[in-house]
């Protein structure tokens, strides 16, 4: 049977593909570094929504994906964790080379 990761890594041969996933990388992080904040800070979805004043729900969409936080909820997210959003741009590589 193949897991997830390797059919992952399959598909990830196929250029398409791999660029259609590298473009939703910049999701994934934002995802991934509010679960890991919110886990670090002993949160749960419903404390982190009473101290930033949105919706358990919101919290929810925004971990699984579904919601298209703005950069004020950004902030107020990062706030709640005594934290700083930081946000940058990168040059992008293309081929090995910049």
């Amino acid at each position: 049977m193949t897991t997830l990761n390797e059919f992952i890594e399959d598909q990830l041969k196929d250029p398409q593909f791999k660029e259609e996933y590298d473009a939703l990388e910049p999701e994934f992080a934002v995802m991934q570094a509010l679960i890991d904040a919110r886990k670090e800070s002993g949160m749960t979805q419903k404390e982190l929504s009473a101290v930033i004043g949105i919706s358990q729900a919101d919290i929810s969409r925004l971990e699984h994906g579904t919601g298209n936080p703005s950069i004020k909820t950004l902030q107020r997210i990062a706030k709640a964790f005594h934290m700083a959003l930081k946000i940058e741009f990168v040059p992008l590589e293309i081929h090995g080379t910049r």
